[in-house]
């Protein structure tokens, strides 16, 4: 194997050929995972925004890929991380690196085949099922129609057909008449299209890449699944790690709703006996009737009546099922349309089932503590009709990645916010990783829903590169101590009066997280009255729009909720004060982060801490996070709950915040300010 540069001279070309400097933290954290790589041990990295991790862990994944000829899997949460990478960072590298590694590295992106166009649906007469809410909504139906109408012109038009591509977007209604699963795909081999395919093509080009780039979701798939749909690989880099436990629990949650089973038994009407098709029906109707006569909350068993509804939809799906698939049916001489149709109608068919008998064994073991799934039963509202889903989600993830992520490859994970309360163990515990006190899992812990695992030892280390930004002189941090503790009526009126005198003092130039999207909007109608300077309010446009005339016009604020909690980046002055209206603490009736709670104070622990608070507090890093976003960036983060500076756990959430300089002041807080706009205006 030839001799390749050290990781410090690679980072040392890439920065001065992209024009750059190397930043503060950078070469600690390249040689970090460059180490985390040759010893084959797991590694979390905390990297402070403007430290450059996307080039600290790209450089030496790069020489790794090239050296090996393995592939890296570099896995994100967000699109706009994605495109970053693909577009921006990773061109560049493999250019600048191009001579001192012996060739241009390739890199491809994968994402599930959902997310690519199908030629086969978008050229064949299958449609979809319509949505129960847009049955006699006129102006549904006729922005559908628009949309798979500019669907199938860009078809004609697209080189990669990837959703992400398409500007302006659809929605997903729209899509889902241009797209298959991989259950419903008929596969290359007996699709017409299969040679020209845009999601094997897209494989076919990740299958040759030295650098894969893909989603949480799609990784999740791969690990849990038991099907490979990413190249085979021993090294995985988790950008925006503190997503990644969602982003597995979503994969992962199952749904089952009376609309999804009808839906399920109309695509096998003329496909099987009329009788089979009836029978399923009739259960779709059981289910709807037992649902409405139920309250939407958490069952901690199935409710009276429920396992007898289960049961008939788990038979009738089976034995349509089983109807579907006589022998020769799908053979190489089937008609496409047809086969497809087929396919379509046996995914539907297998998921209801699959989810009926998930629904019916997850109270099989007596102590919830150590069930596998939380099942909930949820009412959702749209347009008017009110819709109520069974959920069941897993209890906890961290077995499954402690197994298929961890015991399958080097894993390093990095984001700007990954110790809560100042320790990583947090969220390594829901990443199925030991407490670094103590690199075993504690065998009483072994079986538990939180690290699941046999107690083999497990290396992995941390690091946190810190911050190219001087917190303590960049930025304070305000806590309104003066303020009554929030309720659940609503934001108070002295809240109200305390963010017009912050705006006022800003000159507008504020961000507005919200707990709830009630109260952006209640704070959005009350403070357009008050001030001279604008307001924008999430739902008033897409959220990127909103982003960017939030950016071009620096006497405009933005108020919203959780998406701008984390998808914000506007450096400059535009932006000089961060406002929070309260500690955003799950919602109490919160069906899976409650059961969460309650088993881990089931085995003598702090559910409130280690769940609750722990929530509260990533949320916080990543809200007041959008404060400083260059160097050159001031400004205020002004958290309206008083609570934490006067509760018991108010230095934990502290903890897990930058140093920014702390005061209750509010008149040197509106000082600051004051002195802020007028010298942006200067």
């Amino acid at each position: 194997m030839p001799e390749f540069p050290p990781v410090s001279d690679l980072l040392a070309t890439a920065v001065t050929a992209l024009g750059g400097k190397e930043r503060p933290g950078q070469m600690t954290m390249a040689a970090a995972v460059d180490n985390a790589i040759e010893n084959k041990e797991h590694l979390a990295v905390q990297a402070g925004t403007g430290t450059g991790k996307s080039l600290a862990y790209l450089v030496p994944s790069l020489r790794y890929a090239v050296r090996t000829g393995r592939t890296v899997v570099i896995s994100t949460a967000t699109i706009a991380l994605q495109r970053q990478l693909v577009d921006r960072d990773l061109p560049r590298l493999a250019e600048a690196l191009a001579k001192p590694l012996g060739r241009a590295a390739e890199f491809a992106i994968l994402k599930g085949r959902n997310n690519y166009l199908c030629l086969n649906k978008i050229n064949s007469a299958i449609p979809d099922e319509p949505a129960e809410a847009e049955l006699f909504d006129a102006f549904a139906v006729s922005r559908l129609g628009r949309e798979v109408k500019r669907l199938n012109e860009w078809a004609s038009d697209t080189e990669t057909g990837d959703r992400d591509e398409l500007a302006p977007g659809v929605g997903d209604r729209a899509w889902r008449q241009v797209s298959v699963s991989s259950r419903e795909c008929l596969g290359k081999s007996r699709c017409p299209f299969g040679q020209d395919c845009f999601a094997e093509r897209a494989r076919a080009e990740s299958a040759q890449a030295d650098i894969v780039v893909t989603n949480h979701a799609l990784l999740a798939i791969d690990a849990i699944s038991g099907v490979q749909v990413l190249p085979e690989h021993d090294l995985v880099v988790v950008d925006e790690a503190h997503e990644l436990v969602d982003r597995v629990t979503g994969v992962a949650t199952a749904e089952l709703s009376p609309t999804a089973v009808s839906t399920a038994a109309r695509r096998c009407t003329k496909l099987v006996d009329e009788q089979e098709v009836d029978r399923l029906e009739a259960a779709s109707e059981a289910w709807h009737t037992a649902l409405d006569e139920l309250p939407a909350n958490r069952w901690d068993a199935l409710p009276d009546g429920i396992a007898e509804v289960l049961a008939l939809i788990r038979d009738a799906a089976w034995n349509v099922r089983t109807a579907l698939n006589p022998q020769g049916s799908g053979g190489p001489g089937a008609d496409p349309e047809a086969a497809a149709g087929r396919n379509m109608a046996i995914a539907a068919i297998e998921e209801i089932h699959d989810s009926a008998v998930r629904a019916l064994t997850a109270f099989d073991e007596p102590d919830p503590a150590a069930r596998r799934d939380v099942v909930w039963l949820s009412a959702d509202e749209v347009r008017g009709v009110t819709r109520r889903t069974l959920r069941m989600a897993p209890l906890a993830v961290g077995g499954l990645l402690r197994s298929q992520l961890f015991g399958a490859a080097t894993v390093v994970l990095t984001s700007a916010t990954l110790q809560i309360g100042g320790s990583f163990d947090g969220l390594a515990r829901t990443w199925g990783l030991p407490p670094q006190s103590n690199t075993r899992v504690d065998p009483a812990m072994a079986n538990s829903a939180e690290t699941p695992g046999d107690a083999d030892t497990v290396r992995w280390t941390s690091l946190d590169v810190g911050s190219p930004f001087d917190h303590a002189k960049s930025g304070i941090l305000y806590v309104a101590q003066h303020l009554p503790t929030p309720g659940r009526d609503g934001l108070p009126p002295a809240y109200l009066d305390e963010i017009e005198g912050l705006i006022s003092a800003a000159g507008g130039r504020t961000l507005g997280l919200f707990s709830s999207m009630r109260a952006a909007k209640a704070a959005t109608e009350a403070l357009r009255k008050r001030l001279d300077t604008p307001i924008l309010c999430q739902g008033d446009d897409s959220t990127g729009a909103l982003v960017r005339k939030f950016a071009d016009d620096p006497e405009t604020s933005l108020f919203g909720t959780l998406s701008l909690w984390q998808g914000v980046d506007v450096p400059g002055p535009s932006l000089s004060l961060v406002i929070l209206d309260r500690i955003p603490f799950p919602r109490p009736d919160d069906p899976l982060l409650a059961a969460r709670q309650r088993a881990v104070e089931s085995r003598g622990g702090n559910g409130f801490l280690t769940v609750a608070a722990s929530h509260a507090a990533l949320l916080l890093a990543q809200g007041t996070g959008r404060l400083l976003r260059s160097v050159d960036d001031r400004g205020v983060v002004a958290i309206l709950d008083p609570r934490l500076a006067t509760a018991r756990y108010g230095g934990f959430l502290r903890a897990s915040l930058p140093p920014y300089w702390e005061t209750a002041d509010p008149a040197v807080v509106v000082e600051a300010l004051r002195r802020l706009s007028a010298a942006a205006t200067i």
